[in-house]
């Protein structure tokens, strides 16, 4: 399309095609919908096919293809590094991707499905376009911002379509526990029978002020993991049937065979800290990385010898409830203790002036490692911004309760974390600035104002220790 809407501007899109069809001349074409005509088209290179109606269509008979072709090509979203081109086939993302929407939320044919995610990333793209549609169901998009023209936004459009289903992100929730309740309370969302989480681990009292406040703790919360690379949830609460526990994503899928192992590969005990694999194969993994295959083997595969390693750190209680505790690169390691990003923004976020956390670990010539910690103050509690007694505030919460092992070193306070545009905090940027290295690649950055806040940050914080 030529451009979209976003808080009251339009946001060109056609400069980027234009940009892309330069630098990869074997485009033949490009399918061009001029949304409102309120849009001045510009050079435009023969290359576009340009429509201006959506009214009507003509039935194309879909081609046959193997099952095992390649559907499409998605990247991952860069918070660790690099964006990766994900290769899927059609017929094994397809059975998985519908089934595990099935499973997750048990929708019926009078669902109103809404999930808030982009479809140019993988939650999106599953669950806004493929599985709706190949299930049969009414899936709601809404373009736009979701606190524009206020943070009311998204429950107004609850009340209003009646939404049944409502799958988000833990950012997107710590957001709007910045602001009053007021803007929810005003609103009917008693059309909602389930709610979900996606993106990040959803941290014990985000998943509490989910159920309360937007469930009217009636609504069973579906937290699903799963990664771009997966095709669909791996672990979530299956239809919402089985015990709930905040933090915890609960139990993997039928057919899907998980553990949490030590380095070597040994089953760990509960509530040992581990890396989670997957041991057994399943209908939506991934096919490849595009045009990479020896980077697809090592970043998957090698690692345990015949097991899939997604990244990630977790945890096993005594029911096999698994809980995920962040990448296992980003795992800090303090004096021999190694400790999981969530765990530390989730004891942050018990304090009640806190909305959103990131914390990094940096090195320590005695304790191997520190934490830095970013935090996102709520709204009625900006004042205190500049507070000193607010960073001690904030140490104490997480030494009441991690205990003493987990010391904060330094504290920034900022308006926002630097995030990928699927939502996700890119870490991997905060410590580069800590550390005064070069950010790498931020093509996925949804806001390149987060990261000047943070740098800005960082040098008040160096000049006031310098003073």
């Amino acid at each position: 399309t030529t451009h979209t809407y976003r808080k009251g501007k339009i946001i060109d899109l056609k400069s980027n095609i234009d940009f892309i069809i330069n630098e990869y001349k074997d485009i033949k074409n490009v399918i061009l919908f001029d949304r409102k005509k309120d849009y001045k088209i510009d050079n435009l290179d023969s290359k576009y096919i340009v429509i201006d109606n959506l009214d009507g269509y003509n039935y194309i008979e879909p081609v046959i293809v193997e099952s095992n072709d390649p559907l499409f090509v998605l990247y991952t979203s860069g918070t660790t590094g690099k964006p990766k081109g994900i290769v899927h086939s059609t017929g094994g993302y397809l059975v998985y991707v519908a089934n595990t929407l099935k499973w997750g939320f048990n929708l019926g044919y009078d669902s109103i499905w809404w999930c808030t995610a982009d479809i140019g990333w993988i939650t999106g793209h599953s669950y806004v376009v493929y599985a709706p549609l190949t299930l049969g169901v009414s899936s709601f998009i809404y373009e736009g911002a979701p606190d524009y023209p206020d943070p009311s936004k998204w429950w107004a459009l609850i009340e209003k379509y009646k939404i049944t289903e409502f799958y988000t992100s833990p950012t997107a929730l710590r957001m709007f526990m910045r602001y009053p309740l007021e803007y929810i309370k005003k609103h009917n969302l008693s059309s909602l029978r389930v709610l979900g989480s996606v993106g990040e681990p959803i941290n014990p009292e985000v998943w509490v002020w989910y159920f309360e406040n937007i469930g009217n703790s009636v609504c069973p919360i579906i937290d699903t993991w799963w990664q771009t690379e997966t095709g669909g949830f791996m672990i979530a609460p299956f239809m919402g049937i089985i015990p709930l526990k905040p933090g915890f994503a609960s139990l993997p899928f039928p057919g899907v065979v998980v553990d949490v192992v030590d380095e070597n590969g040994s089953s760990l005990n509960a509530n040992e800290k581990g890396f989670l694999v997957i041991k057994k194969p399943w209908p939506g993994l991934m096919k490849t990385i595009l045009n990479d295959e020896e980077k697809y083997n090592q970043i998957y595969w090698s690692k345990f010898k015949g097991w899939y390693c997604p990244g990630d750190y977790a945890i096993k209680d005594e029911n096999g409830y698994i809980q995920l505790l962040g990448r296992a690169d980003e795992v800090i390691k303090i004096a021999g203790h190694r400790i999981g990003t969530f765990e530390v923004e989730s004891a942050i976020l018990e304090n009640h002036k806190v909305a959103e956390a990131a914390v990094v670990g940096v090195p320590d010539e005695i304790k191997g490692e520190v934490i830095n910690a970013f935090v996102v103050l709520k709204q009625e509690f900006n004042h205190l911004k500049d507070n000193v007694n607010i960073h001690n505030e904030i140490k104490q919460t997480v030494r009441d309760v991690m205990g003493p092992v987990v010391i904060i070193d330094k504290i920034f306070i900022v308006d926002k974390l630097p995030k990928t545009r699927s939502g996700k905090i890119m870490r991997r940027l905060l410590k580069a600035v800590l550390l005064g290295k070069e950010l790498g690649d931020t093509t996925t950055l949804e806001d390149e104002a987060s990261i000047e806040e943070v740098k800005h940050a960082y040098q008040e914080l160096k000049q006031s220790l310098n003073k």
